[in-house]
């Protein structure tokens, strides 16, 4: 019996939960969990609440189960006590929801900017920690920067140019998408969804049409399986190029971004032409899809795939001959493979240094449970291998597409909503996006959504951005941040 298996065991299962278990748990179970966790025996995969309860869903190899605390007194004990990764997860729970988790040494705010209780507090009375050294210099940066990008607060604290510490101030861009989930129509919440973080509105809108599919029972015809894979690998190529040319970009070779940017405007003018909207956004809902493409849309993305296929390996080439590109990527920025086994984070992120996880294959899912391909994995942890991994998935993605539209098979697109029931169901789904996987947690009772739970690949990959900035020089934290690309948005909800 798994560890998962065993301790999933000594709860009360909720039969209404699909397609994995949940079980109602002890205090007791609980913490025999966290402490799995922190042994390496269990890989978190989200913490999120609700009034009273506190839920965890963990992996275990392949088996994914969800653990469910009662909060006495709204309070559970604290996961993060013994699991960094689970600190900020709990965090934000106590902003939202006013659970305590007892045991947490680290009980500052964080969504929470001062704005929400009656009595208001100024940022600036935020207490960062404390760093003791001789001749130790401070640099505020953000959260409104110098790019058209979201806002996020860092503070540097150095030694000379070489950090000692980065210490991140997330939040700003904090929508109250857990209350504007609450009560929610499918449709509504399906277009919600898919605005949690524009760069993965395809994932983000799987997600959530998978978690509500299953809750429900509803199997979306063969079509639009394909059709939503289609998606979601131009998104993930779209994405992968324009990090790839930003990357080079921060290293001063702005020739590759130029390139990247032509590559990257082709895929988004063809995901207009073929499925009306460049991010595809609310082209994916629950019971299928709302586009489809014809002969000729097919054909479209037939030739720009081989276009790409031909340009990719020149700019690939490029990067790899250019010593001063290696010279700023080769080295640094480095997360050590032992860490991320412990913060498990998602994506390129952690498959550079070594871990091999990727939702499309370990928890398989239609129609990549049909399709073999190949998950590049290194162990360097640098900014290059992080590169690397892009530049490699991207080959991938390109031979996965030309084998969807190959397949594409003939028949409808969609299965209609109807006669949803009244009773409640609950459903939960995991989808690869480009930096990583997305979970979607929801409980559907009389056709709306009485509760949603998103939780975006970022969540594991900040804390880390932090570790890898260490003893590397302030100049090259753009570069670093860049190779992470974490998202603001998909983060602070």
């Amino acid at each position: 019996m798994s560890v998962l298996s065993d301790i999933l065991g000594a709860g009360a299962r909720i039969l209404a939960h699909r397609p994995w278990p949940r079980a109602n748990v002890d205090a007791e179970t609980w913490q025999r969990a966290a402490a799995a966790l922190a042994d390496g025996g269990l890989t978190l995969l989200s913490l999120w609440a609700e009034p009273g309860w506190a839920h965890m869903a963990l992996l275990d190899g392949r088996e994914v189960a969800v653990l469910s605390v009662a909060c006495i007194d709204n309070q559970y004990p604290s996961v993060g006590a013994l699991h960094p990764p689970a600190i900020r997860l709990e965090r934000a729970m106590r902003d939202l929801f006013g659970l305590e988790p007892v045991g947490l040494g680290d009980t500052r705010p964080w969504l929470d900017h001062g704005r929400w209780g009656e009595e208001q507090t100024p940022a600036a009375s935020y207490p960062f920690l404390p760093v003791e050294g001789d001749a130790l210099h401070q640099i505020p940066v953000g959260p409104v920067h110098a790019g058209i990008i979201e806002p996020g607060h860092f503070r540097f604290t150095c030694d000379g140019e070489t950090v000692v510490r980065l210490e991140e101030r997330l939040g700003y861009t904090h929508k109250g998408v857990d209350l504007l989930m609450s009560g929610a129509t499918l449709d509504r919440a399906a277009r919600l969804a898919g605005r949690v973080s524009g760069d993965s509105t395809v994932a983000y809108a799987l997600a959530f049409a998978r978690a509500a599919e299953a809750a429900l029972g509803i199997v979306p015809p063969a079509r639009a399986v394909w059709l939503r894979a289609v998606m979601a690998e131009l998104e993930r190529l779209a994405n992968h190029i324009g990090d790839f040319g930003a990357i080079c970009n921060d290293a001063s070779f702005g020739i590759m971004l130029a390139h990247c940017a032509i590559l990257r405007e082709r895929i988004l003018r063809a995901a207009a032409d073929c499925f009306g909207h460049r991010l595809m956004m609310d082209r994916i809902v629950p019971g299928g899809v709302t586009a489809d493409l014809n002969p000729e849309h097919v054909l479209q993305l037939e030739r720009l795939v081989e276009d790409i296929g031909k340009t990719m390996p020149g700019l690939s080439k490029l990067y790899d001959d250019t010593p001063s590109l290696q010279d700023r990527t080769v080295t640094t920025g480095t997360l050590k493979p032992e860490l991320a086994a412990r913060f498990a984070p998602g994506g390129y992120v952690g498959r550079a240094s070594g871990r091999d996880f990727d939702a499309r294959r370990d928890l398989a899912y239609a129609p990549y449970d049909t399709l073999t391909f190949t998950i590049p994995v290194l162990k360097e942890g640098d900014v290059n291998a992080r590169v690397w991994i892009r530049l490699n998935e991207i080959t991938e993605s390109l031979s996965l597409l030309t084998r969807l539209l190959d397949g594409l098979p003939a028949g409808p697109v969609a299965e209609p909503l109807t006669d949803i029931a009244p009773d409640v169901a609950e459903g939960m789904a995991i989808v690869e996006a480009f930096r990583g996987d997305v979970l979607v947690w929801l409980r559907i009772a009389g056709g709306v959504v009485q509760r949603c739970h998103l939780r975006d690949a970022s969540w594991f990959q900040w804390p880390l951005l932090e570790a890898v900035i260490e003893r590397n020089i302030v100049a090259d934290f753009p570069i670093c941040n860049k190779s992470f690309n974490c998202s603001y948005s998909g983060h602070d909800l």
